[in-house]
């Protein structure tokens, strides 16, 4: 059910049988003999075209939809800082503070709210160069790939010249290169392309291979993330003083790791360590657009007293992603501190908690909403 897959394959298939089978050819020959012949199979085909996309499009339009307000957010993201980019793994910042401006400046549509989410990666190669390494890099990446199918074009090689095209359409709404095989497998067919048959390019190959390989045999986690299970058995069954204890031990090798950091995060507050859990959330939220960070941060300031910088957190989270209810019940039960109750405030989280539609229905809203109800009676009707 891969969208992305199926146009990519379809595409380079074309591609191959167009050079491989002649079709060029026996089109300008047609073209020349019955002209009105051509252009009915090329209005024929182009209606097959659209109807096929708008098909393909309304399959999964909620997932379509989404990657296209993706694609809008990572553009605005882009254009803060078009020549430098913000660095090697620096797209969920980028992405999470652009989302955040777009929400909290109120000109959105309510499908853009619905489908709005916390994506790893842009779905979509191209933009995730521009983000991460600047547009300059994002034009040296794709020249190469050009010239690297204009060489193989020449040589003849179709077949690696189709493979090549497939995940060049395939990165366009789909993230392949965040993976190391698809990331080696480009790297073989981009050689494949330009070498020729002397002996130093195949050396040249060979010697490729050989560092790609040594950067992933150094680069290997397996046995980390072996320890990192063994710890998630503890966070997970409520043991935090052990946990923490091994979370402090892989923090140095962990640190990188969003799902880890976070684990760590919110293991600290249930043992008091207010100020740790906010200073290794507030490292978590530069590897994650993720606003369960700022809700989490937030509940430790509150814990603390510091009303006013739990209040920006859980707005930070409700900006970032105005479709949850979760952040609008903390905002409520913050507001009915007594020494920080602000009764228009309160009262306006708690319309959002009751009336607010999710995406699912769940236990957990019904119970949320429950707990609201309760103390809205307490705070709004004192005995």
């Amino acid at each position: 059910m891969s969208r992305s897959a199926w146009l990519a394959a379809g595409i380079s298939g074309l591609f191959v049988a167009w050079f491989q089978n002649g079709w060029g050819k026996a089109l300008k020959q047609i073209w020349h003999k019955n002209k009105k012949k051509v252009v009915l199979w090329g209005v024929s085909g182009g209606i097959c075209l659209f109807i096929g996309l708008a098909l393909i499009f309304y399959m999964k339009k909620d997932s379509a939809n989404g990657r296209l307000f993706m694609w809008k957010m990572s553009l605005n993201a882009i254009s803060e800082r078009p020549l430098t980019g913000y660095g090697s793994g620096g797209f969920p910042e980028a992405y999470g503070m652009a989302q955040e401006a777009y929400f909290a400046a109120g000109d959105y549509a309510e499908w853009e709210e619905h489908v709005a989410g916390s994506p790893e990666y842009a779905f979509n190669e191209y933009l995730q160069i521009a983000i991460e390494w600047g547009i300059p890099a994002f034009i040296i990446c794709l020249g190469l790939i050009v010239f690297c199918l204009w060489r193989g074009m020449r040589l003849g090689r179709i077949g690696i010249c189709g493979g090549i095209i497939s995940l060049a359409v395939f990165s366009f709404s789909s993230y392949p290169l965040q993976l190391p095989v698809f990331i080696v497998t480009l790297i073989v067919m981009l050689f494949s392309c330009i070498t020729g048959s002397k002996r130093i390019w195949l050396i040249v190959f060979s010697s490729g291979i050989a560092l790609c390989s040594l950067f992933l045999w150094k680069t290997d986690d397996y046995e980390v993330s072996k320890k990192w299970t063994r710890v998630r058995m503890f966070y997970n069954t409520g043991a935090y003083e052990t946990a923490k204890t091994e979370y402090d031990s892989l923090y140095p090798i962990l640190k990188n790791r969003a799902e880890s950091m976070f684990e760590y995060g919110r293991c600290l507050p249930k043992l008091g360590e207010y100020d740790a859990s906010i200073d290794i959330l507030q490292e978590t939220s530069l590897l994650t657009c993720d606003p369960m960070v700022f809700n989490i941060i937030g509940q430790s300031y509150q814990m603390k007293g510091e009303y006013e910088e739990a209040e920006k957190l859980f707005l930070r989270s409700v900006h970032r992603l105005p479709g949850r209810i979760y952040p609008y019940y903390l905002l409520a039960k913050l507001y009915a501190e007594p020494n920080f109750f602000q009764l228009d405030k309160f009262e306006y989280a708690v319309r959002m908690v009751m009336e607010k539609e999710p995406k699912v229905q769940s236990t957990a809203i019904k119970e949320m909403r429950e707990e609201i109800r309760k103390l809205q009676e307490k705070n709004l009707n004192p005995k």
